[in-house]
């Protein structure tokens, strides 16, 4: 097994330095208008006047910190420094606090609302660049970010935080996070894009505040998102905490799994920790039900209509591939170390380009790449297999 790790990680870090983080260095940088370009789409094709979203943005500036953080090399700091600078300078609202959702390609405001998902991971890759770098101004602006979370967007009485709001902390009639998501108040995703950061900024901000707020976080998913017979999470909710759609997002499964471990770990609570442990190991092998061998996670099952998207998304299998690792690391099972392996080997076969670099978006249920979808754009980022690889990397740097 030892020897599997070793080659799985020396495997990893090659994708990840010549694959993955090369091709935004060499593709995506605007040299004309600053920061980096919005899309290139599914056939390579540059978009240089596509929007700008904050979450490209703010995942750029995470990757390349961490890749500088574990790899120390000057390309991935000055990288990480663009984008760093330009979420500052465009992206964050001087007179309101927050992050705005869009640019436009010259980087002046398109949609100004408060879409607390991006603000999540603002903090994020702020808070990574504090970590890579020691920059003070980074963590001053992620605890800022953190204070309009708190102070805008958490529900005082009922728990949980609140998907969206205006430019001015107002309330919002369309609060969804894309076209494909329901319109309700509080979603799983976005809470998970929440307890992400904060355990990233506890890291190096041990602030008593966010300790419970991360605490709290870790408490909602365990008692209110997880389906407790399933051990799925449920989607979205409205006000009271009600589940309002019956759908399983597998890879939203297997990614929640090991960032509410994670975040366990990094609070430090033996007593939090002996309950949520369990329920990781739960959670990962209900996402299981997801996965075919040789052939990759499939999307998510709508249980009230029988639907099944069974397209392979890019992000499903790095999710995948990590939190098997996780089980494996952390409880010994090494027939999660197999299915880590065996998702590894669908990722190689299908998803890398090894002609053009970067991963394509999916691969359709006939066994067909997706060339529709982006390469590179609002939601296709470097973070998910930019982070599977640097997971592996930090997780086995004694192998």
């Amino acid at each position: 097994m030892k020897q599997k790790v070793a080659s799985l990680r020396h495997e990893m870090q090659e994708v990840l330095t010549d694959n993955i983080l090369s091709y935004w260095i060499e593709k995506m940088i605007d040299s004309t208008h600053g920061g980096f370009y919005g899309r290139i789409t599914g056939d390579e094709v540059l978009m240089p006047q596509s929007d700008k979203g904050a979450i490209l943005n703010a995942r750029i500036l995470w990757t390349f910190s961490s890749a500088y953080r574990l790899l120390k090399r000057d390309a991935y700091l000055e990288t990480a420094k663009r984008a760093k600078d330009y979420v500052l300078a465009h992206f964050y609202d001087p007179e309101f606090g927050g992050i705005y959702w869009s640019l436009n390609y010259q980087g002046h405001p398109v949609d100004t609302k408060k879409q607390i998902y991006a603000l999540g991971f603002a903090i994020y890759g702020l808070s990574e660049f504090h970590r890579a770098t020691g920059d003070a101004e980074a963590l001053e602006y992620a605890i800022r970010l953190f204070e309009c979370i708190e102070k805008h967007s958490f529900d005082t009485q009922k728990n949980g935080y609140y998907e969206a709001l205006t430019r001015q902390w107002g309330e919002i009639a369309d609060m969804r996070l894309s076209e494909k998501d329901a319109n309700e108040c509080k979603t799983m995703n976005t809470h998970l894009h929440i307890l992400e950061p904060y355990t990233n900024l506890y890291r190096v901000w041990k602030d008593e505040r966010l300790k419970k707020q991360l605490h709290n976080l870790i408490e909602l998913f365990i008692n209110k998102i997880l389906n407790q017979e399933s051990a799925h999470l449920q989607l979205f909710f409205d006000d009271d905490w009600n589940s309002k759609y019956n759908i399983v997002s597998y890879g939203h499964d297997i990614e929640a799994s090991w960032l509410i471990h994670e975040a366990a770990l990094e609070l430090g609570d033996a007593d939090l920790l002996k309950r949520v442990e369990p329920l990781v190991v739960r959670i990962a092998e209900a996402a299981k039900e997801g996965f075919t061998p040789r052939r990759g996670m499939i999307y998510e099952r709508n249980l009230d209509n029988g639907h099944i998207d069974a397209d392979r998304h890019w992000w499903v299998q790095a999710e995948a591939v990590v939190g098997y690792l996780n089980i494996y690391q952390h409880f010994g099972d090494e027939s999660a170390l197999e299915t880590a392996l065996d998702c590894w080997a669908f990722i190689k076969e299908h998803l890398i380009d090894y002609t053009n670099g970067e991963w394509y978006w999916s691969l359709y249920a006939n066994d067909t790449v997706n060339h529709i979808d982006d390469k590179a754009g609002f939601w296709k980022c470097p973070y998910h297999n930019g982070r599977m690889c640097m997971e592996m990397i930090e997780r086995f740097s004694n192998n």
